[in-house]
């Protein structure tokens, strides 16, 4: 009996309610990337963080999100063992789904932060490895996805370190902070636009089918960066302060300069999220679809059906607004205390590693980035500014993340095979 010639409208709409369900989970966990620190820092305040994110998200995802996806994220598995028994793969990627969305649900709901990445690919990798074969999975791939474990976040967590300790010498330990932040805050507000400009060309904007090449990415990216800055130092000047006020009052003024900053930034993170991680959940639906459309032939890349592109973002607008706060939380105010300009910091940082990421293929988790570059704000001020026990409850979720979506994927295929009737 040929399988997807007979329930191909079943398979896409299982694999469709799947998909919703894993691009609901990255809504509830991953978009804490682009807002947690906004958030823990006061920045924004929860509500707002959600509203701006969902705009966002929803742009990058809906207008970002790309025309075509590949089927197999990351060369994770050869598509050659599957070639003679395609609705395998179709099983498989379906089992992805859901294992991977319910795990994002489990990690969501304890408010751990966690990559959706590795999920869907410990998920494939699960049910390649075995129900087909361990020679299906690329364990080379493997090993790189497990090794950004520490490179990313140690990156990330150096950056930020180095940022945090120039604000603090160059404005915060002066005589006249606030002076010091009219000399020197444009110059971050230039590094800031050149980074989020060069992260938006590079994540964001290479799905619209805009494919410019580095060099023309860091021009354009060097041309916002002073535009930015040129403004940020026009609007700065304008700022009226009483010269004689107390240190304090200097400091706050300083900190609301950083909150304005840090709102920019979060917004533009989340655009390249949406664009970039919608990947995610549409890319094994794109499989499935392309599969049981061209009867049973696997392709390496596949045109997305019409529809495929508002499943995975709707999805991640509905998980951020009905569970997002619980890792928010996490990442904005369990790790370390954050101010604006310590959350600027870490969100610099972390989009700067995402950039090196990009330019040198490093396998990389925004989640694992932007948790790496908290924890080098935190070092900054010393260990005891850090919440070790949140920290080594984040540390074993990473862990857990790759096995736990593999089992979880092992047993749906199981179920989808036997439900199907196939042996």
């Amino acid at each position: 009996m040929d399988i997807i010639s007979t329930y191909n409208l079943t398979l896409i709409l299982l694999a469709a309610a799947f998909a919703f369900f894993m691009a609901w989970g990255i809504g509830a966990n991953d978009v804490a990337n682009a807002m947690g620190t906004s958030v823990g820092s006061k920045a924004l305040t929860i509500k707002q963080a959600i509203i701006i994110a969902m705009i966002f998200e929803f742009a990058g995802a809906y207008l970002a999100g790309g025309e075509v996806t590949s089927t197999i994220r990351k060369g994770i598995i050869d598509s050659a063992y599957f070639v003679d028994t395609p609705e395998i793969l179709v099983f498989g990627m379906i089992a992805s789904l859901l294992a991977a969305g319910f795990w994002l649900l489990i990690a969501s709901w304890l408010g751990w932060p966690v990559s959706t990445t590795h999920s869907i690919i410990g998920a494939i990798v699960g049910f390649a490895a075995v129900g087909v074969s361990a020679d299906s999975v690329n364990w080379s791939s493997v090993a790189g996805i497990i090794g950004s474990w520490v490179i990313t976040p140690l990156i990330a967590g150096l950056l930020a370190y180095f940022v945090f300790l120039s604000a603090q010498k160059l404005i915060f330990d002066q005589d006249n902070p606030f002076a010091m932040a009219k000399r020197y805050v444009p110059v971050y507000m230039v590094l800031t636009g050149f980074v989020i400009a060069l992260v938006t060309l590079t994540k964001g904007l290479k799905h619209v089918g805009l494919e410019f090449s580095m060099f023309q990415s860091f021009l354009i990216a060097l041309v916002v960066g002073v535009v930015v800055g040129i403004i940020g130092r026009f609007a700065i000047s304008r700022i009226k302060f009483d010269p004689t006020a107390d240190k304090d009052m200097h400091y706050t003024n300083v900190e609301k300069v950083f909150a304005i900053l840090m709102v920019v930034t979060a917004c533009a993170m989340a655009f390249a999220h949406g664009s970039n991680d919608v990947a995610n959940a549409i890319g094994p639906l794109a499989a499935v679809v392309s599969i049981v459309e061209s009867g049973g032939e696997i392709q390496s890349k596949a045109k997305l059906a019409w529809w495929v592109l508002p499943v995975g973002a709707f999805g991640i607008v509905l998980g951020l607004a009905m569970l997002g706060r619980r890792v928010i939380a996490t990442i904005g105010k369990g790790i370390t205390h954050l101010t604006p300009s310590r959350g600027f910091a870490a969100e610099l940082a972390a989009a700067s590693t995402v950039v090196i990421a990009s330019g040198t293929g490093l396998p990389i988790s925004t989640t694992q980035t932007l948790v790496g570059a908290v924890l080098g704000v935190g070092m900054a001020r010393g260990i005891a500014a850090l919440n070790l026990g949140v920290v080594r409850n984040i540390v074993v979720s990473w862990v857990v993340t790759l096995p736990a979506g593999a089992i979880m994927s092992i047993i749906f295929f199981y179920i989808l095979k036997a439900s199907f009737g196939v042996a």
